[in-house]
């Protein structure tokens, strides 16, 4: 699998390093709203709540699904498996059709969000990661430093974004999420979301989810967002793990500090 690269440190110092600066990098705690139950057996790659549903990318070969999921019970209303040749990876939703990518596949897919029919493949040049969109454009992470902004009718890239922390490129940039027009992104191997500004690319905020993982201790890594815009709440949760929690952020002032759960 992916090689596993020390960004953890990385992030803390480099979040904490510049905080008097004019452009600090704003770091949050979080509180806990909601727990609600997650299949243990799923390997979270995306994640995307529509219509009071949850709707769930997994990977692995030969268990790579999407998925319809009830939110508050955490049970698999519809399901479609992919290929067993195919890792799934991100998924999102625009424009009445969802886009499903794969890792090292290079092809993703375009299904009915409402029969999960599949409508057509599409290749790509890069490694799949991460998926979501800012209303017009789909963007899609590689696990490196940069983020690509697709026509969703053509498919074809029409800009790439760098993405830096406190001036240095940022990789390792995975499952993505479109939130009040900033792109949140989980950090592969770290317990962490960083917050992108989707013009400059500049990382605008860091989200340490440390105690969160722990609460999942013997699980995987931290893996998944989900945005519910009518009603303002944000989800997350991770590879295998247990549960999925509703989070709100909360600021820290002093640039850095511990997460607090209810």
């Amino acid at each position: 699998m992916r090689s596993l690269a020390p960004f953890l440190l990385v992030l803390l110092s480099l979040a904490c390093s510049q905080q008097n600066t004019p452009k600090a990098v704003q770091t949050y705690t979080f509180r806990v709203v909601n727990t609600f139950p997650h299949d243990p057996q799923a390997f979270t790659q995306g994640l995307i709540f529509h219509d009071g549903f949850l709707y769930e990318g997994t990977g692995l070969e030969g268990r790579s699904e999407l998925r319809k999921v009830e939110l508050q019970t955490g049970k698999v209303v519809q399901r479609k498996a992919l290929g067993q040749q195919y890792f799934g990876e991100g998924i999102t939703l625009l424009g009445g059709h969802i886009y499903q990518l794969t890792w090292k596949n290079k092809v993703g897919f375009v299904y009915d969000p409402e029969t999960f029919a599949l409508q057509r493949t599409w290749n790509y040049t890069t490694e799949g990661w991460g998926l979501t969109h800012d209303g017009k454009q789909l963007i899609l992470s590689d696990g490196t430093a940069k983020l690509y902004f697709l026509d969703p009718q053509t498919l074809k890239v029409e800009r790439t974004l760098l993405v830096t922390l406190n001036g240095q490129p940022l990789p390792m940039l995975n499952e993505l999420e479109y939130v009040k027009g900033k792109i949140y992104a989980n950090v592969w191997q770290t317990p962490q979301i960083v917050i992108i500004d989707p013009q400059s690319g500049r990382v605008e905020g860091v989200v340490d989810l440390t105690n969160l993982v722990l609460l999942n201790l013997g699980a995987d890594v931290l893996n998944g967002i989900a945005y519910d815009p009518a009603s303002d709440r944000l989800f997350v949760t991770g590879k295998l793990w247990p549960r999925l929690f509703e989070i709100q952020l909360v600021p820290s002032p002093a640039g850095a500090g511990t997460s607090s759960t209810h």
